[in-house]
């Protein structure tokens, strides 16, 4: 029976000894004994768990993100059964291979959080083009021209907040849109927001 260990990056590891655990981590060997620790932890906890899994090579095409569970008794049960998926891929070794390996952990590492990388790049692929006259499309029109457009200027078209704007060309159009913008100050000392693509 293998032993599993989670450290505080959600990193969950299978240790073929309880010596080997290193101080700090939480340890399992059993679906029960998971569900007892993650009765303890925060709900988004399991999420972050279980989207560490998800899309990685090992754990099958099955394992879908989620942003959370219906109850902790399907998260656990859901994570100890991809689990049980990574520890039954490989095979045990010989015994000449026994003999001649060291006692290093076998880690059941998950991707570091991909979820957010995965869309943003799925929606620069098929960036929808936005609805005539919105104020997505007009901020964009303003992004186009030459001279670019001012935070004053984009504000006064569509009512938003600087904080709100920045956030809207950071995020939107920069990193879903797949846009490059050009940040620079005009004559007047105004930060002024251009496309360059």
């Amino acid at each position: 029976m293998r032993l599993f260990a989670i450290d505080a990056d959600n990193t969950i590891t299978a240790f073929p000894a309880a010596e080997q655990i290193p101080e700090g981590q939480e340890q399992f060997a059993s679906e029960k004994e998971l569900a007892k620790l993650a009765a303890n932890w925060p709900s988004d906890r399991l999420a972050q768990v279980w989207n560490s899994f998800a899309g990685v090579a090992g754990f099958g095409a099955d394992l879908k993100p989620v942003k959370k569970f219906t109850d902790r008794k399907t998260a656990v049960a859901r994570i100890w059964k991809a689990i049980q998926k990574l520890d039954g891929a490989t095979p045990e070794p010989t015994t000449t291979e026994q003999e001649t390996a060291t006692a290093a952990p076998k880690a059941a590492k998950g991707a570091p959080k991909k979820a957010k990388a995965t869309k943003t790049a799925r929606a620069k692929a098929g960036a929808p083009v936005p609805r005539e006259f919105s104020k997505k499309a007009i901020v964009l029109e303003l992004l186009r021209r030459k001279e670019g457009a001012t935070l004053a200027e984009i504000a006064k078209a569509t009512d938003w907040q600087h904080h709100s704007i920045r956030g809207f060309i950071s995020g939107t159009i920069t990193k879903k849109m797949g846009l490059n913008i050009e940040s620079s100050k005009n004559e007047g000392g105004e930060r002024t927001y251009k496309v360059t693509k």
